[in-house]
């Protein structure tokens, strides 16, 4: 059962068209990453799938729920998070679970409380005001308030900005945690550790569904090739390849050179010679998801370069 099934979503503020034919289905408790540069249209997007935009065209379900009928219904079953903290920082833990039960009526009040904060492993810490958290404590609370009500749907709007190492893997492990128990998710995040822990993703360019699919998918589908250079003359050969044949991308990790381009033959031929020219070593390297991520970046016009409003 396909919980997100939408086709040719249109949605424009004034001239500008943000969200530009855009075609998805999401099947139940599958964990889709949502990737594009800011700006992208992918939070309007959301908004639109979860009932809070009505799109100008196109059509589809959530939750079975028509998008352009039924908003409420789909709102009422989605729990959505925002990149931005958005509740009472002078209120503890509790007493912020406490009011968001209130607006669900949830009943026993206490008990849906009581359950979630076990759940999220904030029993402990129920007490402490939700302005003094860490970034982690706050996502882990912010994530707690979006489930309380059981969900069907999950939508995560970079809900890992500004977050540590340590607090992301764990956020991701309950992520992956509710999935398994049939929780569908959505999120959209700028980072490719993350994407990778998706079980597909979706790269939208400026309103425009560009690709689909497993990570391994959109990375052979993009047929970049890549290579790294190594040696102690990296930086020399750095300033050899830009805008040589074949050269679409040029860039260092720690003591080597990452180099990758959509034209295989012409960047071998130009390896070739500047690995000569500079005495560095080369050889064929695994093209990543980032490299894709930046590709894609390239190709793409920015349709909301004098007004940015998605």
């Amino acid at each position: 059962m396909n919980v997100i099934d939408v086709h040719g979503l249109v949605k424009r503020f004034g001239d500008k068209t943000v969200v530009d034919r855009v075609s998805m289905t999401v099947p139940r408790g599958e964990i889709s990453g949502f990737l594009g540069p800011n700006g992208s249209g992918k939070t309007t997007t959301i908004r639109v799938m979860c009932g809070l935009l009505t799109p100008e065209e196109g059509e589809g379900h959530v939750l079975g729920y028509d998008i352009r009928k039924d908003a409420l219904k789909i709102k009422r079953q989605v729990g959505y998070m925002t990149q931005r903290f958005s509740f009472y920082e002078d209120l503890s833990i509790e007493e912020n679970l406490v009011f968001v039960a209130r607006l669900y009526g949830l009943r026993p009040m206490r008990q849906h409380v009581r359950d979630t904060l076990e759940d999220l492993g904030l029993t402990t810490r129920r007490h402490q005001l939700a302005g003094m958290l860490s970034g982690g404590w706050k996502q882990r609370l912010a994530l707690a308030a979006c489930i309380m009500h059981k969900p069907k749907l999950l939508l995560l709007d970079e809900p890992t900005a500004g977050v540590d190492p340590k607090a992301r893997r764990e956020f991701w492990d309950e992520i992956h945690t509710l999935a398994a128990n049939g929780l569908t998710v959505l999120v959209s995040t700028h980072y490719m550790d993350e994407a990778e822990r998706c079980h597909r993703i979706h790269y939208i360019s400026y309103g425009k569904l560009v690709a689909s699919g497993t990570v391994e998918e959109v990375v052979d589908n993009a047929a970049l090739t890549t290579f790294v250079l190594e040696g102690d003359n990296v930086a020399r050969a750095a300033e050899a390849l830009a805008g040589e044949p074949g050269v679409d991308q040029v860039a260092p990790f720690g003591m080597s050179l990452h180099v990758v381009g959509e034209d295989g033959e012409q960047l071998a031929a130009s390896i070739d010679r500047v690995a000569t020219e500079t005495g560095v070593a080369a050889r064929r390297g695994e093209t990543s998801l980032e490299d894709v991520f930046i590709h894609f970046m390239g190709q793409a016009q920015d349709n909301m370069a004098q007004d940015n409003m998605a």
